[in-house]
């Protein structure tokens, strides 16, 4: 058969069986998932996993997972009513019942600025008694941050607590996020904590924040000996050594323009951080978000070849490439 024929007439005898209530093998789907190109081909699509999941309950799917296959189809052609409408469906029970899936669908949904949905997706998650994993905490505390409100916060502390309960190890970067939405809604005493819990102190991210909990805090002279510390450190050439956003440092010298003293002081250190290259443009929220560079080959290899979520990894990098 010639170019587009043969996916057509797979398309036809799938209808066709379909209509005749005729019983759909694991094959079929997975053929016709891997078919589709368009929002009309997602239609059927969603008419015959219905009718797969009635014919076949969840006993059939631990041999093969069609939820992230699914959802990867809707991430990439940009669909993300059918897959929210899915996952949500009662009757569709077990269909979706890996994590992987409500990433994908919460990737899709942050990258489009539906934070609300994203979280609602979470929620959902959490009610299928789906477990959560690092991404899972990472994605909720970045959907957190993105909402920025006390409810959002609120939630941000919840996860935490429920976190340390289980016994789950958290991402810095969750942390970071859980600190910056603290901060966002002037909870001091919350960010602070949320800086207790970090053990990797020579974080970039985490000393920003650190400064700006100090600050907020009304602890001038510790702003300025972290500052200091950071430019006297004797670290080796290879070693890149703590930058400090210029947007930070901007909020730094406004505040200490009530103590004379420390501000001379500080215009010294901040010589000193410029000389040294430790000073950079990015934004706090830059930082927050930006690709760890453990990830950067991996998310330059998705960005070019397309791959999607064929594996679960390279999840954080794909939210923020673009």
């Amino acid at each position: 058969m010639r170019g587009m024929e043969l996916p057509d007439q797979y398309f036809k005898n799938i209808k066709e069986k379909l209509n005749k209530n005729g019983i759909i093998l694991r094959n079929e789907l997975k053929n016709l998932l891997h078919l589709c190109q368009t929002s009309s081909d997602v239609e059927l699509a969603r008419k015959v996993i219905y009718r797969y999941h009635e014919q076949n309950g969840i006993t059939t799917l631990h041999n093969f997972k069609f939820g992230p296959l699914f959802m990867r189809l809707c991430y990439e052609l940009d669909l993300e009513r059918p897959a929210v409408e899915l996952i949500k469906d009662q009757n569709l029970h077990g269909f979706f019942s890996d994590s992987t899936s409500f990433h994908i669908l919460m990737t899709m949904l942050f990258k489009k600025g539906h934070f609300e949905s994203a979280l609602e997706v979470l929620v959902e998650m959490k009610n299928q008694g789906i477990p959560f994993n690092k991404e899972t905490y990472l994605l909720a505390f970045a959907i957190c941050y993105k909402l920025g409100n006390l409810e959002s916060s609120k939630i941000s502390m919840r996860l935490l607590e429920e976190a340390q309960l289980k016994g789950d190890t958290l991402p810095l970067r969750a942390y970071c996020f859980a600190m910056a939405t603290a901060l966002k809604q002037n909870d001091v005493p919350q960010a602070k904590f949320y800086c207790s819990q970090i053990m990797r102190t020579e974080n970039k991210l985490y000393n920003n924040l650190k400064v700006l909990v100090q600050l907020r805090s009304g602890l001038l002279k510790e702003v300025v000996n972290t500052l200091e510390a950071a430019v006297e450190v004797d670290t080796p050439p290879f070693v890149k050594k703590t930058e400090f956003s210029e947007q930070v440092l901007a909020t730094v010298r406004e505040k200490m323009e009530e103590n004379p003293d420390l501000s001379v002081k500080l215009g010294n250190i901040y010589t000193k951080l410029q000389a040294s290259g430790q000073i950079t443009m990015c934004t706090l929220e830059d930082m927050l978000f930006q690709i760890p560079s453990s990830k950067k080959t991996t998310a330059k290899l998705l960005k070019h070849k397309q791959l999607g979520y064929q594996a679960a990894n390279p999840l954080w990098s794909n939210l923020l490439l673009e």
